[in-house]
């Protein structure tokens, strides 16, 4: 996956990101990792989507399924879509969190809301077929807590 085309902007400590990011471009991941943890430990839900992405495939950082899924809760919880979308993928797999279908829809049609163009339709077979494995009255459910759902930026 191209995370780094997935997130966009800057946040207040832009110059530690853009080490950052380039480092992850660059494929020097132990640098990366470096630069991302000192922001996602401040709250930067970016910085905090790449180290989970991160761990979750040992790159730069030992494989940690839960570390992973600890920072892309963190991201997911201030919006960022693409953290909600891998976390979403972790929930169906039970990858460093207990499996739970019905968790993983919640942050999957969350993601897909806010999905850009490039990742729409993806984002969105990905969420609907997760749905296929739950009742219907667990996708209500997962539909109606997504429709009160609102971010909450740690700083």
């Amino acid at each position: 996956m191209a995370l780094s085309l997935l997130l966009t902007g800057a946040g207040a400590s832009a110059v530690a990101e853009v080490s950052g990011a380039d480092a992850f471009a660059r494929r020097d991941y132990p640098r990366a990792a470096a630069a991302f943890m000192r922001l996602a430990e401040r709250g930067d839900p970016q910085a905090q989507t790449y180290l989970g992405y991160l761990y979750a495939k040992g790159r730069g950082v030992p494989h940690d399924d839960v570390l992973a899924a600890q920072w892309l809760t963190r991201a997911a919880n201030q919006g960022l879509p693409t953290a909600q979308f891998m976390l979403g993928l972790m929930y169906d797999k039970g990858l460093g969190l207990r499996q739970d279908f019905t968790e993983a829809y919640f942050w999957l049609d969350l993601a897909t809301a806010h999905a850009g163009k490039r990742e729409l339709d993806y984002w969105t077979r990905i969420r609907n077929a997760i749905g296929s494995k739950i009742m219907r009255w667990e996708l209500t459910e997962a539909q109606e807590r997504a429709s009160y759902w609102r971010p909450l930026p740690e700083r």
